[in-house]
């Protein structure tokens, strides 16, 4: 390399010059107003290939006349720098995306512009990927907006479109809802706070004036620590399948009431039986004027007309078709209610009642009263069974946990048990422990209450060892009867 420090400060300053010329990261191509290209650095001869010679739209484009739209020749004309895409044909005649600067060059300020400088970048790669990703966001089975700090919508894909109409400066909140205010518990607020994702099923509108529901995604897109300017919001539509899940729901309610209608068939005879013996042993007292036998008869005809008239009321409560009225509640705290309320009960007979709770479980949507009746039904079941054993020590608890996304309520007994026959039977027959003092109807009201919340029940017992009744709610069911009856808010 020449010594530098040795030449003039002239000579030095056009040696940096062109060795920059040649160096900067850059196509580079000088052009004068016939579209010449006059000079042009190194890296511009290895994309474009030999430029000497050569109009400016030849070596870039491979035409033969100038472009329709010369931007260097606006250049020319009012002397504005300008940033422009362009698509022209590298060296090995393929195409080629790049972003082009073109500045005037002028000996002196006032003079007359006599060339332009071309510094052109290739973003042919950034171009291809750009155009994947696009495809992948108009493409993919779900609603994707990008919203900003106004929660306006900045972009939304194909299927968002499609489904909301053409929404872009809209807000959210009045595409997605219809609302003229921000949502309450909105999961994107909380993005903007603090640049957490976070998950939440909504009800919304469609363009059609449709409900729907779905389930959306919200992550903030920032760099590094910066401010969260944009969240996107990646929604998954959940309307055909709430609808499956409310569907099965149902089905399985009406099935718990057809296999009822089998047994109470069964019931009815037996009760008719006893007004048909009730009857004739009013008839015979009658007709040997035996009051004590006229007696007996109507004793037995009152019997089974009250049993009757419990059966045909219990099951009319029943058949009814409702969705349990839903509360966030402690299910701790139904729990506790039924050991109060057989505390003495137990302690009366010398059953110890317990209750093995966990402190930490979460409160759930359950209707209140219905759980009550389910846990109260148990109970005394239990009781009853630990009554007719023949065990000492005789013991009732009731469990409350949560396993695998599923809320447990569960009551054991080291009891009388029941045998494998009954057990194969015991939710669709009249099964009673209190002999002519029930109806059959608790386990099956039970049944009935839990299907209602999507829930199931399972019984696992064995003669003369006790039973276990477990009673489990999938927690994503009682969130889909929660939202279904109209509680739309995210909760906790």
């Amino acid at each position: 390399m020449p010594d530098m420090s040795k030449k003039n400060p002239t000579s030095r300053e056009s040696w940096i010059r062109n060795r920059m010329f040649h160096k900067v990261p850059f196509n580079v191509a000088v052009i004068d107003r016939d579209y010449n290209i006059v000079d042009a650095n190194e890296r511009f001869a290895e994309h474009f290939g030999e430029w000497r010679g050569k109009k400016c739209y030849a070596a870039y484009k491979k035409l033969k006349e100038p472009c329709a739209q010369c931007n260097s020749l606006k250049v020319f004309e009012d002397g504005k720098t300008r940033v422009i895409d362009e698509v022209g044909i590298d060296l090995h005649g393929r195409q080629t995306h790049y972003v082009v600067h073109i500045a005037p060059l002028r000996r002196a300020p006032d003079d007359p512009i006599e060339y332009v400088l071309e510094m052109s970048s290739e973003v042919t790669e950034t171009k291809r990927w750009q155009q994947e990703y696009q495809i992948l966001f108009d493409r993919v089975p779900c609603y994707i907006t990008v919203i900003d700090e106004n929660y306006r919508i900045v972009r939304a894909n194909e299927s968002f479109r499609e489904n909301f109409g053409d929404v872009i400066g809209q807000n959210c909140y009045k595409v997605y809802k219809r609302r003229n205010t921000k949502c309450p518990h909105c999961p994107a607020a909380r993005t903007f706070k603090n640049g957490g994702v976070y998950n939440s099923t909504q009800h919304g509108i469609d363009k059609k004036g449709q409900d729907i529901t779905y389930r959306v995604t919200t992550s903030p897109l920032t760099r590094g620590g910066e401010k969260v300017a944009h969240v996107i919001e990646i929604s998954t539509d959940l309307t055909d399948i709430k609808k499956l899940e409310q569907d099965v729901i149902e089905a399985e309610r009406l099935g718990a009431v057809g296999q009822t209608v089998a047994g109470l068939a069964h019931s009815i005879k037996n009760i008719l039986m006893g007004l048909e013996g009730g009857k004739y042993i009013v008839s015979v007292g009658l007709q040997k004027d035996d009051k004590e036998m006229i007696n007996q008869g109507w004793e037995m005809l009152e019997r089974n007309f009250d049993k009757t008239t419990t059966l045909v009321k219990d099951f009319l409560s029943f058949s009814k078709g409702r969705l349990p009225e839903l509360q966030m509640v402690n299910p701790n705290d139904l729990a506790r209610e039924i050991v109060d309320l057989y505390r003495d009960t137990c302690a009366q007979s010398g059953i110890k009642l317990t209750a093995d709770l966990v402190p930490t479980i979460k409160k759930a949507p359950l209707d209140p009263d219905g759980i009550h009746t389910c846990l109260t039904n148990l109970v005394s079941n239990a009781i009853d069974a630990c009554q007719m054993g023949e065990q000492k020590g005789t013991e009732v608890m009731i469990r409350v946990r949560e396993v695998r996304g599923k809320l447990v309520f569960e009551v054991a007994d080291n009891g009388s048990g029941i045998d494998y026959e009954i057990k194969q039977k015991i939710f669709t027959t009249f099964f009673t422990t209190k002999g002519g003092m029930g109806t059959g109807l608790g386990l099956l009201t039970t049944r009935k209450i839990v299907q209602e919340h999507g829930g199931k029940i399972i019984v696992e017992s064995k003669k003369g060892q006790g039973a276990r009744f477990r009673m489990e709610f999938p927690r994503s069911r009682l969130l889909t009867l929660f939202e279904n009856a109209g509680n739309h808010e995210n909760k906790n």
